[in-house]
């Protein structure tokens, strides 16, 4: 049976946005649990539905020597103890039709990556596990598009759909996202998400290693609420010039009670209307 939160993201307008927020990627046990701690503290706080996002593996990396995870068996095993430990849900990444089945073991929400959104056998395989499924859009495209992604699971027979802006492509080194695409893909009946650390992300880079712009993700998040998206997906850690994956974009951690006190506000009003 699926976690209660997770049961009422498809009447989320009633209430508040949800959230999933975590670290880019598992690093380890205490941290997981420590990030996982605050973050449920301040859901709490602000009455705001969690989910808990770590990826046990990093399969899309720039370079070859970039950090890709502590062991697939070993980082699933915190993600279900997260959940354990304070009863929350929790979504991670997959890449294949075996990754799939493997994850589902331990975690309640799939996500299938931008760069994969169109791979209908991993959709498939997604489905069939009858977790919830959370797509992303792909850089490359239209929100309108992505129902056509979506209709794979459903047709695979599972409605438990939900997709994600997480910007555009934009030249070669950065992204841009067109909110118009929120209401759009809203249309569909699923709920939508804005993901706001990596739709500032600057790819590409002559290093080898993403850039972004986290100052920024204020700006994003807010003018994603006032949109109406349905979620606000983002990644965070204690000190993300020393995290593994993704620093560059990540929120720090104590940075995060003033962004959800920002964000709950803006949503209370905009459902006052």
């Amino acid at each position: 049976m699926l976690p209660s939160s997770l049961s009422r993201l498809k009447h989320s307008q009633s209430g508040n946005f949800f959230l999933f927020a975590g670290p880019c990627v598992i690093e380890g046990e205490s941290m997981a649990l420590a990030i996982a701690e605050k973050i449920v503290n301040l859901s709490d706080k602000y009455a705001i539905p969690y989910v808990f996002k770590g990826s046990y593996r990093k399969a899309n990396r720039s370079r070859i020597d970039s950090f890709r995870g502590i062991g697939d068996e070993k980082a699933l095993k915190i993600l279900q103890k997260v959940g354990s430990t304070f009863d929350i849900p929790v979504v991670t990444d997959i890449h294949t039709e075996e990754e799939a089945f493997l994850a589902a073991e331990y975690v309640d929400v799939l996500q299938i990556p931008a760069f994969l959104c169109r791979q209908t056998e991993l959709l498939e395989a997604a489905a069939k596990t009858q977790r919830w499924i959370n797509i992303k859009k792909g850089q490359f495209l239209s929100p309108q598009a992505m129902q056509f992604a979506a209709q794979k699971v459903v047709d695979s027979g599972n409605d438990q759909v939900m997709l994600t802006e997480r910007g555009t492509t934009f030249g070669y080194q950065d992204l841009v996202v067109d909110y118009r695409g929120i209401p759009l893909m809203q249309q569909f009946g699923y709920p939508v998400i804005l993901d706001v650390t990596h739709s500032l992300q600057q790819p590409n880079q002559t290093a080898g290693v993403t850039g972004g712009l986290p100052q920024l993700i204020e700006t994003m998040a807010r003018a994603g609420i006032a949109v109406g998206v349905d979620g606000i997906f983002l990644e965070t850690h204690p000190e993300p010039a020393k995290a593994l994956s993704d620093g560059a974009n990540m929120l720090p951690l104590d940075q995060l009670d003033h962004l959800l006190s920002r964000l709950s506000t803006i949503c209370q009003i905009i459902k006052s209307f």
